[in-house]
């Protein structure tokens, strides 16, 4: 019986050795002004998704001995991001980073970057997927692509054959753009008609005048499409257009990684907690930061190991998956490290699908018909 003891005590002390350091990066940015200030961008967007990944981590870790800590470190709008990832990876292999794609492809070519393990929580930016990517940097936030191939399969199902197009100038809107052209092409619908927006006068006053106008020659078409990825001027499009069609894209009806409607399969649960620690809605952001969190915390229990090599290798494996709250396992694409997610497509009052939809089907796992799929990503860094 003694020596049993002393066993138990031993394998307790090893186990309890395994300790997991985080630090949450993010880079401060400034954001182009916009129409309407009605929806202010949190100053904590993806710090409180990665705490609450945190709690999640340490409650498990609790009863095996694994040990999670999570450091948050601000860079102000003009600071030196790659300093403070070089002063992080002297803490920790493990970054969860909330930068700009440029940034995050510095970061992950740092020479103490080499051997640890990244997070991109914030871009969806398609080259990090294809051309870009970096073998230490996995992606929890859905690229471009993963939500237009949300939207047009949902489009293609309703039988919405033809489309018109409204799109920002701004990089982001445009990268939007772009992705949702591409996913036009590949579910083989048209989009036979594009403007891009271009007032800077105060909308609040003029939609009902100006926006009918703008639309008169977009002709006929089944769906308008907005790219608006700063929430600038597309809330003025629906219902002042001069053809009554349903509006998606970055309104209306839009494909998100998570929003506050997503109550099924315990997200309600995943809701609740997330309102009751940052006293508001979990936001895209979050979510991708919580993910990358939890994924973290996934590996470390199912293979009782800190090493981020083992632990990437296993990510990135058949065997991982992920609950998270979406109705199907996640798990990490092997070819260019992104998270297979559903997109829940949303209005502000209800989930009204989640793609992949059925029909869609693919010859190894549904959900890589949303996004780059192998053959399609020239990622050469996983190989």
């Amino acid at each position: 019986m003694l020596t049993i003891i002393v066993m138990m005590l031993a394998a307790g002390a090893a186990v309890a050795e395994i300790r997991i350091p985080m630090v949450f990066l993010k880079q401060e940015i400034d954001r182009p002004p916009t129409l309407s200030n009605l929806d202010p961008i949190p100053d904590d967007l993806g710090e409180k998704g990665a705490h609450l990944g945190l709690s999640d981590n340490q409650t498990t870790g609790a009863f095996l001995g694994h040990r999670y800590l999570l450091e948050t470190v601000l860079i102000p709008v003009g600071g030196d991001p790659l300093a403070a990832a070089d002063q992080a990876l002297e803490q920790t292999p493990f970054l969860i980073l909330d930068v700009p794609a440029d940034t995050l492809l510095k970061i992950a070519d740092l020479p103490a970057a080499g051997e640890a393990l990244l997070f991109n929580t914030s871009s969806a930016d398609m080259s990090l997927r294809s051309q870009n990517c970096r073998a230490n940097l996995l992606h929890t936030l859905p690229s471009y692509q993963m939500r237009s191939d949300a939207m047009m399969q949902f489009a293609r199902t309703k039988r919405w054959d033809t489309l018109a197009l409204i799109s920002g100038e701004h990089p982001e809107d445009q990268a939007f753009a772009d992705a949702l052209r591409q996913s036009a092409a590949k579910f083989a619908l048209s989009i036979t008609a594009e403007k891009t927006w271009t007032f800077d006068a105060d909308m609040r006053r003029n939609a009902a005048q100006e926006v009918p106008l703008f639309t008169q020659d977009l002709g006929t078409y089944d769906l308008l499409l907005i790219a608006d990825e700063l929430n600038d001027f597309g809330r003025y499009i629906a219902f002042n257009t001069w053809l009554p069609r349903p509006v998606a894209g970055t309104e209306g009806l839009r494909p998100t990684a998570w929003a506050p409607v997503v109550e099924q399969w315990g997200a309600a649960q995943l809701q609740s907690r997330f309102q009751d620690l940052a006293n508001r809605p979990m936001r895209p952001q979050d979510y991708a930061a919580w993910a990358a969190i939890r994924s973290i915390g996934e590996a470390v229990t199912r293979i009782n190991s800190s090493e981020p090599a083992d632990l990437r290798e296993f990510i990135l494996s058949d065997t991982f998956e992920l609950a998270g709250f979406k109705g199907r396992p996640l798990s990490y694409r092997n070819w260019n490290g992104q998270m297979r997610q559903p997109i829940p497509l949303v209005t502000q009052s209800a989930l009204v699908a989640q793609p992949p939809l059925e029909g869609y089907l693919h010859q190894h796992n549904e959900l890589d018909s949303l996004g780059l799929d192998a053959p399609e990503s020239a990622c050469e860094a996983f190989q």
